[in-house]
């Protein structure tokens, strides 16, 4: 009886070690990305909220103004949505999303 009391007590432990562990690394990336951020080297998607690099590849140039996104899809819905919204946009614009 006090073996299976002894295993039992080891396996929960080793099971709040790892899932501890889990936690500790999702926290520390979260910090890292928050980091970026606030050092300026990923902006928001517009479309979705998810963080990007500030040098990343899908954009749109919107006059003064660079959209960065983290899908092809997320570009397509923004382009959408300056069509829907009664903005055409430019042939330029179009261009440098490709």
């Amino acid at each position: 009886m006090l073996k299976w009391l002894i295993i039992i007590v080891a396996g929960y432990l080793l099971f709040r070690m790892l899932t501890n562990d889990q936690k500790r690394k999702s926290k520390d990336g979260e910090k890292e990305k928050e980091r970026m951020y606030a050092a300026g080297e990923m902006v928001k998607d517009p479309i979705c909220g998810a963080y990007v690099e500030k040098d990343g590849g899908i954009s749109v140039r919107d006059g003064e103004t660079i959209h960065r996104f983290c899908s092809y899809d997320c570009r397509d819905k923004f382009l959408e949505q300056l069509q829907g919204g009664g903005r055409e946009i430019p042939e330029a614009a179009k261009h440098d999303a490709d």
